[in-house]
């Protein structure tokens, strides 16, 4: 039986734990709002840095935040924020990556969407070296891996998020990326006519017209293909991609005013005194190069 100092010293101490306990609840209350404060004071600085376009300062802060606090309400958002400082600050390969790793780590993200959208323009940024950003130098004419890694992407988009509020603009990057490589097949077909490989010329002229029938590219792919047929004495086959051309693009360049294809742009009956007496080493005749974007 407790006799009446147990009891008091008993009250004691419970009186003293019980003070004890919230006194603790009280400090990790106080210590998770001193986080919470901090967290949004980072994540307040990133956003900052991304709105000035000062994405250096910005990916650090993101960086930051999401190693100072890998669960906290901002981290998502940061993984997805980074993306395009990564982009904004010319740094392709680090956004497809970050993007990679959002996507593996968040397959159900709302916002997922907008990853594989920001993988597909980073991609295309790829091919806009420091060169490139100055000096005046034709897309179709660069390497294209870049414009085909991006028409990929952007076909991932469309292939899962049909209705994403991306898609549209993804459509649009599509079509131009579309034209840009099928006109690098022409540009390629012209550097054969100027190096004497017709048959290689034609086979990218036929590649357009089998790949990108849409294109902007497709008038000079018939062009070409007429072109070298003619020059490989294959007039059947000339006269089909002819037709093909006055039929569709009447306008061509390539047609006179009759709608007969030019045979002056097969025969080399300019070529100069120099090329005939050097035996075709110098000075040669420039063939024909077909440039033609309705």
């Amino acid at each position: 039986m407790l006799t009446m100092t147990k009891i008091s010293r008993f009250s004691l101490l419970s009186a003293i734990l019980a003070l004890f306990l919230l006194g603790g609840c009280a400090s990790n209350e106080e210590l998770d709002s001193q986080a919470n404060a901090a967290e949004q004071q980072i994540y307040g600085e990133a956003q900052k840095y991304l709105r000035s376009k000062n994405y250096d300062m910005a990916i650090k802060a993101l960086q930051q935040l999401e190693s100072r606090y890998p669960f906290g309400k901002y981290a998502e958002q940061a993984q997805l924020e980074i993306i395009y400082a990564h982009y904004g600050a010319y740094e392709p390969e680090a956004a497809i990556e970050a993007a990679d790793r959002f996507i593996r780590l968040h397959p159900q993200h709302p916002s997922i969407d907008y990853a594989f959208y920001m993988k597909g323009l980073a991609a295309y940024s790829g091919n806009n070296n420091i060169f490139s950003r100055f000096l005046p130098t034709e897309e179709s004419s660069r390497d294209t891996s870049h414009v085909e890694e991006a028409f990929t992407e952007f076909a991932q988009l469309l292939a899962r998020f049909p209705d994403s509020e991306y898609a549209a603009d993804a459509r649009a990057r599509m079509v131009y990326l579309r034209n840009l490589l099928a006109r690098h097949e022409i540009d390629v077909a012209n550097y054969y006519f100027r190096r004497g490989a017709y048959l290689a010329a034609v086979n990218r002229g036929r590649y357009v017209v089998e790949n990108y029938q849409r294109s902007t590219a497709m008038p000079d792919a018939l062009a070409v293909m007429a072109h070298g047929y003619l020059l490989l004495d294959m007039p059947e086959l000339a006269q089909t991609a002819i037709d093909t051309l006055k039929l569709n693009y009447p306008e061509h360049p390539s047609l006179n005013k009759n709608g007969e294809f030019s045979v002056a742009q097969v025969e080399d009956a300019d070529q100069s005194w120099i090329n005939r007496v050097s035996l075709g080493l110098f000075d040669p005749p420039q063939p024909p190069q077909f440039n033609y974007q309705p």
